[in-house]
């Protein structure tokens, strides 16, 4: 009764996996990766720089005898910056490897044999993401910092699909790796079983979602723990920080997360005896890395989808799982008003911002819906009920598709799905307006029956907003949120 699910032991395992500073995570590989690489960012530096001139060289230069030269330049350097910072390809590998087998593991718990199961999986896991992290409290912004990467990650799954759908994606990598699967074809292409997709997902989807995971690797450099922790680690990290440690930040995350995928992580190993093969198969390690890096190097242009497919998704996390000390989990769903906003002010791309609204919708999953209930003859009652948010793509973009949490203002661990209505949902003020005829006594009554630990809330909303659904998903038996009925 009160352990977790398979699915949420699994989800919580696989966050674990990454943040934190156990040995073996993600965060603390990288880490490890950036103490070693800062004793020699002189050198690193050096070449960086050589590299820059000759590429700049060979993007001027229209004399092919010298653009001949400047490449063979050009491959020497490279090669020498791989010799000189891959000392040890051992770590390197098991770095690799490890976020590797994170994002085969997303791709399993988010996508399965056809589009629609695929969009129910995913749901389930942001819901569940959203679910697991307290929405009040003191720790709000460790767990949602450490929860951020899979979710987005996630995200950028559903949304490349949807843009890849809409004929907005012509990145010449992608469209190579797709073949003949046309925007038209590709719903039933998704499919876990399907030897073709496993092929795509290799050379597309896991190098996407390892981008979106270690997209702010770099604030794990040693420059950027002073900026955010101070030189004795006594400074709170989720504070607002000066605008000129803000931009230094942003640069050395920029910088140092390139060289992460370069050098961090790099290309797989080849293991086998066959030439041709291996041949084969580093020139596809090289095409990923430089896709990852391509994509990172658009994320600055707000005309670029592929720059915005990781860009907007990575807003769209950080206001829902958000850090700030001003955290307020009322107002999740205002989320796109600083979507829209960032559109206005040119940071991202409107169209980009449009799609992901339509997959996600206004409320966001896992989010606490109350709602007014309505008898068999459309009569509202004289009560609220609890719902959750559960299913990506809403018909109606402001009408969340829940399950019901509660009946008769008990809860249920087997409620029924369920489209709440604006005029039903007690987060639109002029909803809760119908409820203002009704007496305190009976608000109160209410209240008193649906939070448990009411006596020491004294403070709740009588008709509130949403609610706080954490609580009741600790329970395993209330976390089936996303069974088909019937299951």
């Amino acid at each position: 009764m009160y352990s977790d699910t398979q699915i949420t032991k699994q989800i919580k395992e696989l966050v674990a996996k990454i943040s934190g500073t156990e040995k073996g995570t993600v965060w603390r590989q990288a880490s490890d990766f950036f103490i070693g690489l800062s004793k020699k960012q002189e050198q690193l530096d050096s070449y960086n720089e050589r590299i820059s001139e000759l590429e700049s060289k060979l993007a001027q230069d229209s004399n092919e005898q010298n653009c001949v030269q400047y490449r063979k330049d050009l491959a020497e350097v490279k090669n020498d910056l791989v010799v000189f910072a891959y000392p040890d390809a051992e770590l390197r590998l098991i770095r690799h490897d490890t976020i590797v087998s994170i994002a085969r593991e997303i791709l399993e718990l988010a996508e399965s044999y056809n589009f629609e199961d695929t969009i129910r999986k995913s749901s389930r896991f942001l819901g569940t993401l959203q679910l697991i992290n307290p929405t009040e409290g003191n720790r709000v912004a460790e767990h949602n910092e450490n929860t951020k990467p899979v979710y987005k990650a996630v995200l950028c799954l559903r949304l490349f699909d949807q843009l890849y759908i809409d004929g907005l994606i012509t990145e010449s990598y992608v469209l190579e790796s797709l073949g003949d699967v046309t925007p038209e074809k590709y719903e039933s292409f998704i499919n876990e079983e399907n030897e073709e997709y496993q092929k795509f997902v290799e050379k597309v989807k896991i190098p996407l979602i390892i981008m979106a995971l270690i997209q702010d690797i770099g604030n794990h450099h040693p420059d950027a723990k002073l900026i955010l922790f101070g030189e004795k680690s006594t400074l709170n990290p989720f504070r607002t920080l000066p605008q000129e440690d803000r931009k230094a930040l942003l640069q050395i995350n920029y910088r140092q997360t390139m060289q992460y995928i370069t050098l961090g992580i790099g290309a797989g190993k080849y293991y086998g005896n066959f030439k041709a093969e291996r041949e084969e198969f580093d020139e596809r390690e090289i095409k990923k890395v430089t896709f990852m890096q391509g994509l990172l190097k658009r994320w600055v242009n707000p005309k670029s989808v592929l720059g915005n497919l990781i860009k907007v998704p990575q807003i769209y996390t950080s206001i829902i799982l958000s850090t700030k000390q001003n955290y307020d989990y009322r107002t999740l769903p205002k989320v796109y008003q600083i979507l829209k906003l960032n559109v206005e002010r040119k940071h991202c791309h409107v169209k980009i911002v449009e799609c992901l609204y339509r997959i996600t919708g206004m409320f966001p999953m896992g989010y606490g819906i109350t709602y007014l209930p309505r008898d068999s003859a459309g009569n509202t009652l004289d009560r609220y009920e609890y719902a959750i948010v559960t299913r990506l793509y809403p018909t109606k973009l402001q009408q969340p598709e829940c399950r019901v949490a509660t009946r008769s203002l008990s809860f249920i661990s087997r409620g029924q799905d369920l489209r709440i209505e604006q005029g039903n949902n007690l987060y639109f003020p002029e909803t809760a307006k119908k409820l203002s005829t009704m007496s305190k006594e009976r608000l109160n009554e209410i209240l008193e029956l649906l939070a448990s630990n009411y006596q020491e809330r004294q403070n709740l909303d009588v008709i509130p907003r949403c609610w706080h659904a954490k609580e009741f998903f600790s329970l395993g038996k209330y976390q089936n949120l996303w069974n088909r009925m019937g299951e």
